[in-house]
């Protein structure tokens, strides 16, 4: 379900016109254009910066993001076979743009601004022949390279205020370079396209003008619009065999562009800036990616944009199902929260309230509202099939609500705040009142679950407590301590214990009885764990955390049965879907991963 938007030019649409290709963390994804199959290359430790698919389809190659003074690697994969076959590593920092020559002899890459040189390799002998600064001293880091469309020894980069055109000499193993001239136009190259017989080449601008350069002279022919009609830059270019061309713009505009003047014969306005153009067979159907993680199918002769998936482009904070229904459940992030239907993966709902964050939400037993934690400090309640507000509850916390949760009568909600508090609400067919303040945490409440009898609730908090309420009398009943930060807490399904786990990777079993801990078993090697759920039965749960790992368990003995290795950041939460067939998760970077179960 999730799509990844911030990698410029990362969606490729296949040349067998079946498949579309995109990064998405440390993973890059094949997915089948009709059946919506999915498979996964995993091999980088890093998230990808750029993709890149050669021109007859055999290779895709990858490069990454690494940390600043370690080389980051490129990686050729064989897309029939879905296999590595080779890791190329010289690059410090970034790998910045990646292409592949014509007849698939050579694959030059771009190395990121601390690195600032390109490499030819050698795609048979998977070897560097030659490398070079990219851009002149005097002159900004180049971000752009493309091949010629019909010689393998040559290639463009281009970027901020540099444009050049590079022969390879390949006996003497060297690469040498020719300066272009844009005359009096100082520019900042965001996208380069190479016309078919190589004469020409055209260079998309962050002015929002497209420049035409003579390949031979390396000379400025033409340039267009003369007046500015494309805010925010010219991002994505494609060019027709019409002599038309699309662009796409920063604001999300995509255009369809009569011959050099660039006059715009139809345009469409998508989500948020373009960063990617990409035509299956000969641009009678396109796609476009954009920075607010949709992906849009266009077709040629109508011009009108099909949504047809999307993700949250922000962190996701929470997932959950409602009571008994495994194809429906839900996810909040940033400032949205969205429904979503499983067998088709796709995007029911979306409940969008701005310059907010949403903490936690829970779908009420009856499933006639969907409640929500928000950082402002209000409880906000909407419907499931329209998104309709139904309620608000200002004020609800004075540092945000963090945690929420109902009771099985639905005639409840418990909230959890950021200084800590626990406050206890009567909901009745029109009014939301105030029944009971606990404060005994001293620091964030982050996990609240309650009994299925609705006589006792359970909640986690960061101060290093975990406390077992009374909620008929508003009394403590047992509190758990640990040196921890508690990020989340399940009751065993017959409720004679709770399972704990944090900051400090342990997962704790308790008996509520007493409060005493049964045993702790080491969760993760790495990084806080930060949810967990467990089966209907009690015999399975899972956990998810900073090691980017699901992790399935067995209870009574304490173990790791099954690990599910996808996600590219750190899991927020997780659950098990109420028919048992599937895990999902929700991550840091926007992901949500689907798992079969176990």
């Amino acid at each position: 379900l999730s799509v990844t938007g911030h990698v410029p030019f990362g969606l490729i649409c296949h040349p067998n016109k079946q498949h579309m290709l995109y990064p998405l963390g440390c993973t890059v994804i094949i997915q089948d254009l009709d059946s919506k199959k999915q498979v996964f290359l995993h091999g980088h430790t890093n998230n990808v910066s750029c993709v890149v698919v050669s021109r007859d389809g055999v290779y895709v190659a990858s490069g990454e993001v690494a940390f600043r003074g370690f080389k980051a690697d490129i990686i050729l994969w064989h897309f029939q076979r879905k296999e590595l076959l080779a890791r190329l590593s010289l690059h410090k920092g970034r790998v910045e743009g990646l292409a592949f020559s014509p007849n698939n002899l050579y694959l030059i890459s771009l190395g990121g601004q601390d690195d600032g040189s390109v490499v030819v390799w050698h795609v048979d002998q998977r070897e560097a022949i030659c490398g070079s600064p990219a851009s002149a001293q005097n002159s900004g880091n180049a971000t752009v390279v493309v091949c010629s469309s019909c010689r393998d020894e040559m290639f463009v980069t281009a970027g901020n205020d540099t444009v050049r055109v590079w022969e390879l000499d390949l006996p003497n193993r060297k690469i040498r370079p020719a300066e272009c001239r844009t005359g009096h136009l100082r520019r900042v190259v965001t996208c380069v396209k190479m016309a078919d017989d190589d004469s020409y080449f055209y260079i998309g601008t962050s002015s929002g003008d497209v420049l035409k350069m003579n390949t031979n002279n390396k000379l400025m022919t033409d340039f267009g619009p003369q007046k500015k009609m494309f805010s925010l830059g010219v991002t994505a270019l494609v060019l027709l065999k019409t002599g038309n061309s699309i662009v796409g713009t920063g604001e999300g505009i995509v255009a369809l562009c009569k011959g050099s003047d660039y006059q715009v014969m139809k345009k469409i306005q998508v989500q948020g800036g373009v960063t990617s153009l990409t035509c299956r067979g000969q641009g009678h159907q396109f796609f476009i990616g954009t920075n607010k993680c949709q992906i849009y199918r266009v077709n040629y002769t109508e011009f009108k944009e099909e949504l047809i998936a999307a993700c949250h482009n922000e962190a996701a904070h929470d997932i959950v199902f409602p009571l008994g229904i495994s194809d429906l459940f839900a996810t909040c992030s940033g400032n949205d929260i969205r429904v979503w239907h499983t067998p088709e993966n796709r995007e029911l709902l979306r409940i969008v309230i701005p310059n907010v964050t949403c903490h936690a939400i829970e779908i009420m037993r009856d499933g006639k509202s969907i409640i929500s934690a928000w950082n402002d400090g209000t409880i906000r309640a909407f419907t499931p099939e329209t998104g309709q507000p139904m309620y608000v509850v200002n004020h609800a916390h004075s540092l945000g609500v963090t945690a929420i949760a109902a009771t099985s009568d639905c005639k409840r909600i418990i909230s959890g705040g950021g200084e800590g508090q626990v406050r206890v609400w009567e909901i009745g067919e029109m009014t939301q009142k105030l029944v009971e303040v606990l404060k005994e945490h001293v620091s964030a409440v982050s996990c609240i679950k309650v009994k299925k009898d609705d006589q006792e609730c359970v909640t986690a908090s960061l101060d290093g407590t975990c406390i077992i309420w009374d909620i008929v009398r508003f009394v403590r009943k047992q509190m758990f301590l640990a040196n921890t930060l508690f990020k989340c807490v399940c009751y065993h399904p017959e409720e004679y214990q709770v399972i704990t786990s944090g900051t400090d990777r342990k997962i704790g079993y308790w008996e509520v009885f007493d409060g005493s801990i049964i045993r702790e078993v080491e969760g993760s090697v790495s990084g806080s764990i930060n949810g967990m759920d467990i089966t209907s039965d009690g015999a399975f749960f899972v956990t998810g955390g900073d090691d980017h790992l699901v992790k399935v368990w067995d209870y009574k003995g304490g173990a790791v049965t099954h690990v599910g290795v996808g996600h590219s950041g750190n899991i927020t939460r997780l659950k098990i879907c109420p028919g048992k067939k599937n895990i999902v998760s929700v991550s840091a970077d926007g992901a949500i991963l689907l798992w079969k179960y176990p």
